[in-house]
């Protein structure tokens, strides 16, 4: 069994991501049950995704320090969802940081030092630029995609069947863009 938790910001691409994560567990005769979380998502607000993959899944939901991985779009995101983590899970970070409305107002401020936090509080912490690999690709709304493909690496999925998991969840006219970054993002972690 796997549990997976992703979190990030209304319009990085949790769902399609949880979707190719949905698809990768089908793909490979697996049950797998997701649940979205829907904040302000489209204004901005956080979006979280459970993912759980295994012979047979009855509920959606995982648990608090339940998480197999936790897959954090954006810094402050990884900071409000990491008591997700396992004990010797891994925590995969987007480095890119989107200040929230409070913040963008001016009522807040964003807190500074959450990576080294971070690094500090959880054992398997990584980061990443997948903004910037993504632009590299072809388009920073493939983040999420790179995202996913430096898991892949990390986790030891079979980094073929998330290819075509990427290919069929992703509109055609995008596939080269998405498999490029999908790829980029296996070679960087």
């Amino acid at each position: 069994m796997m549990n997976i938790l992703i979190s990030g910001v209304g319009g990085q691409g949790t769902l399609l991501a949880s979707r190719v994560l949905g698809k990768y567990a089908l793909l490979g005769g697996y049950d797998c049950k997701v649940s979205e979380i829907h904040g302000m998502s489209q204004r901005g607000g956080s979006v979280t995704t459970h993912v759980r993959i295994g012979e047979k899944i009855y509920s959606p939901v995982v648990w608090e320090g339940g998480a197999d991985m936790v897959i954090a779009f954006e810094t402050l995101e990884a900071a409000r969802v990491k008591h997700f983590l396992k004990e010797d899970g891994i925590l995969l970070v987007n480095e890119e940081k989107i200040l929230p409305m409070p913040c963008i107002t001016g009522a807040a401020k964003y807190p500074d030092g959450l990576k080294e936090s971070l690094q500090q509080s959880v054992k398997n912490a990584r980061f990443i630029d997948a903004k910037a690999i993504a632009l590299e690709a072809g388009s920073e709304k493939a983040t999420n995609i790179v995202m996913l493909g430096s898991i892949c690496k990390l986790y030891g999925f079979d980094k073929a069947r998330m290819e075509d998991a990427v290919a069929a969840c992703v509109p055609e006219k995008f596939r080269e863009l998405n498999l490029t970054a999908f790829r980029l993002g296996f070679e960087r972690v």
